[in-house]
């Protein structure tokens, strides 16, 4: 696969940036248009597709990525940093629980979920250092649930029967990756989305070991996985200010 190269399209008063991959690797013929869940428009194609043919292809669509594209800017713009202080609200595995600071140095680093709360101890309520304990401790529980679903899901899909190997890595803009090779690249902040979400994203990605595109034949691998797949990645779409926060 080529690197994207950055590119812009006019609608209206509107200039829409969008990044362009060619892969050489594609086995559908078709052009692959994505808004990811952060703004940001991604353009796949096959090798040796003409310029005339993705501005015709964005054009046709157009209206529909100005429409997503403000959409992400309208619910990004009421996301809030966190001051990661006590009484703020946490997800982990789409339930919501509220952080606890306790400031105590012979404690100092543990974290642990207690009923509807997750208490991190420190020495001092420093945020950045709860900030780093916390990633810490999702980081640690994504590496557990992850490794659990994909040991559980692989079996269903006879061109997978073992668990290909994984790793984690924060994504600004996917949940996850599926190398040529097999290995999953899979987001430690996908652990703080409801199960059925996390079940979406390792089914996606082990649908690419059968069908690496975004083909028919890729999707009706995915359809048939999980019939509702569409309403799960909208419902993940949703929450992403709220997993993946500034």
């Amino acid at each position: 696969m080529s690197d994207a190269t950055l590119r812009s399209l006019r609608y209206g008063d509107e200039l829409i940036a969008f990044s362009l991959r060619v892969q050489p690797a594609r086995t559908a013929k078709r052009i692959a248009i994505h808004v990811e869940p952060d703004g940001r428009v991604r353009v796949d194609v096959p090798q040796e597709t003409s310029d005339a043919a993705v501005q015709a292809a964005l054009q046709r669509r157009v209206r529909w990525i100005s429409s997503q594209v403000a959409a992400v800017r309208e619910r990004l713009a009421h996301a809030v940093p966190r001051a990661h202080v006590s009484g703020e609200s946490l997800l982990y595995l789409g339930r919501r629980y509220v952080l606890e600071v306790v400031v105590d140095e012979s404690r100092d680093g543990h974290v642990r979920l207690r009923g509807t709360r997750i208490e991190v101890a420190v020495a001092d309520g420093d945020a950045s250092r709860v900030r780093t304990l916390l990633d810490t401790w999702y980081r640690k529980r994504a590496g557990e649930v992850l490794a659990a679903r994909l040991a559980a899901l692989a079996p269903l899909l006879h061109w997978v029967g073992t668990p290909p190997p994984m790793q984690l890595r924060i994504m600004q803009t996917r949940w996850g990756s599926c190398s040529p090779a097999g290995r999953l690249t899979l987001n430690p902040n996908l652990v703080k989305a409801p199960r059925e979400c996390i079940d979406y994203v390792l089914i996606h990605e082990l649908c690419h070991l059968g069908e690496h595109n975004h083909g028919p034949r890729f999707h009706r691998l995915l359809e048939t996985l999980m019939p509702q797949w569409r309403s799960v990645k909208a419902r993940l779409d949703g929450l992403v200010e709220q997993l993946m926060p500034p």
